[in-house]
C-alpha cells in the first residue's frame, strides 16, 4: 500500500502559531493547479511499479479553499495515473468558515470522504489570540453542518497549552468536542516555532506561553476525558473511537512508502526521504516551465532508519517492536541500553514486555526526550 499527499500551500490569513508553508495571495492558484497535475507526471515512478494507492489526503495550509471542481480535477489526475484502491480513505483538511451549506454540499457530492476540520478552539479570545479566520460559533456549526450532509468519517483538531488564568477553557473546549460525536480528535500543544508571529512576540516580550506544568496539566486532563467518553489514544496526539484510526497518519507512523505533491511536501519511498522546495512561484516555474521538481533528496542509511523507526513507534500506542529493530536494522536496544530501560521502567515512564516498548501516560508527556536518549549514533 502507499499514500498521496497534496500540499495546498493557500491560507486567508496567517494564523500566529503556524510555521507551515502557505501564501495568503491567490494569484498562483490556477498555475500551481496545473504543477500539481505536471509534477505527477515527473515523480510517477517514484513509488513502486503497481503501488496501490489506499489514502489520498489534501493538506495545507488551507485545502478548503479550493472549490470542489478543483478537487475533483485533482482527484481525477490522480485516479489517471494511480491504481487507487476502490475504498481509499480521501482525507480534506478544512477551516470552519469554508464549510458553508453549498460548500459542504458539494464536498458531500465529491469522492472526499472524510474531512479534518481546524477548529482549534471554541473559545473566541483564544481564536482571535492565534488569528484563526472562524468564529467560535462557527466551530460547532460547521461539524453539525457536515454531519448532517453526510460525512460521519470526522476529524476535529483542538490546540491546549494556550495562555489561561485556569484550566476551565480547556474543560469546556473538551466538553463541547465530545458533544459533536465525532469519530476522531487530533490534540496538539501549543507549540511557539520561532519564525511566527507568536514566536517574534515572544522575543519582544510581548507574548509569555504558560508553564510546562500548565500544559502538561491539560495533558493529563485530555488523557483522562478520552478515556472517561471512550476515545483510544493510538498516537500521542491522536484519539479515536476504537477501529476509527486515521489511515493516512497511521500508515505514515509504520514507515509506508508515501508521494508528497507540491511545494513543500515529504515523500518516503523506505530509503530516502524527498522535501519540495517551500516557495510557490519557484515550485511553479520549475515544474511548468523547466519540467523539473525542486527539491533535496536525503538518503537514509540503516542508522537513520532505525531511528526514525524509533521516534514514530514511540509515539503510537503499539509502541516499538525490539524484535523488529534488531532483526531488521541491526539494533539490540535491550543488549545496548539495559540500564537506561531499567530506569524507564522502574520511573513508570516505560513498560517492556514481550519484546514490546510502551512510554506510558508519564513517558508520553517526555516522548521527545525519551526517544533522543535512546537514538543511536554512528
Amino acid at each position: 500500500m502507499s499514500g498521496i499527499y497534496l500540499h495546498i500551500p493557500f491560507c486567508k490569513q496567517a494564523c500566529h502559531y503556524c510555521d507551515f508553508h502557505f501564501s495568503t495571495s491567490m494569484g498562483l492558484k490556477s498555475r500551481l493547479m496545473e504543477a500539481l497535475v505536471a509534477e505527477m507526471d515527473l515523480r510517477a515512478d517514484y513509488l513502486q511499479p503497481g503501488a496501490t494507492i489506499e489514502t489520498i489526503y489534501f493538506g495545507g495550509g488551507t485545502p478548503s479553499l479550493l472549490s470542489a471542481a478543483e478537487l475533483d480535477q485533482l482527484l481525477a489526475a490522480i485516479n489517471q495515473r494511480f491504481a487507487v484502491a476502490s475504498d481509499a480513505e480521501i482525507t480534506l483538511e478544512a477551516n470552519p468558515d469554508d464549510l458553508t451549506p453549498a460548500k459542504v454540499r458539494e464536498l458531500a457530492a465529491s469522492p472526499i470522504n472524510r474531512l479534518s476540520i481546524g477548529l482549534q478552539s471554541f473559545h473566541e479570545p483564544h481564536l482571535r489570540l492565534m488569528n484563526r479566520a472562524h468564529t467560535a460559533q462557527e466551530s460547532g456549526q460547521a461539524v453539525r453542518r457536515a454531519q448532517e450532509a453526510g460525512f460521519e468519517n470526522i476529524s476535529v483538531d483542538l490546540i491546549y497549552g494556550v495562555p489561561a488564568p485556569d484550566h476551565g477553557i480547556w474543560e469546556a473546549d473538551m466538553a463541547a468536542a465530545f458533544a459533536l460525536q465525532v469519530p476522531h480528535l487530533s490534540c496538539y500543544a501549543l507549540t511557539i516555532e520561532p519564525d511566527t508571529v507568536f514566536g517574534r512576540q515572544l522575543r519582544k516580550g510581548q507574548f509569555r506561553p504558560p508553564p510546562d506544568e500548565f500544559v502538561a496539566r491539560h495533558f493529563e486532563m485530555l488523557l483522562a476525558e478520552m478515556a472517561h467518553h471512550g476515545y483510544e489514544q493510538y498516537e500521542i496526539s491522536n484519539f479515536c473511537r476504537p477501529g476509527r484510526e486515521s489511515r493516512h497518519n497511521s500508515a505514515y507512523w509504520a514507515g509506508v512508502p508515501y508521494l508528497g505533491l507540491g511545494p513543500s511536501a515529504h515523500s518516503f519511498n523506505g530509503h530516502s526521504r524527498h522535501a519540495t522546495l517551500a516557495n510557490n512561484p519557484r515550485y511553479v516555474t520549475a515544474v511548468l516551465d523547466e519540467g523539473t521538481v525542486p527539491a533535496t533528496v536525503e538518503a537514509l542509511s540503516p542508522l537513520d532508519q532505525a531511528n526514525e523507526y524509533l521516534m514514530t513507534s514511540l509515539r503510537t500506542a503499539r509502541g516499538c517492536d525490539l524484535n523488529r529493530l534488531r532483526d531488521q536494522f541491526g539494533i539490540d536496544l535491550p543488549a545496548s541500553r539495559a540500564a537506561y530501560l531499567a530506569q524507564l521502567q522502574a520511573t513508570g515512564l516505560a513498560t517492556l514486555a514481550a519484546g514490546w516498548l510502551r512510554l506510558t501516560n508519564a513517558g508520553k508527556l517526555l516522548a521527545d526526550h525519551i526517544t533522543l536518549e535512546l537514538f543511536q549514533a554512528a
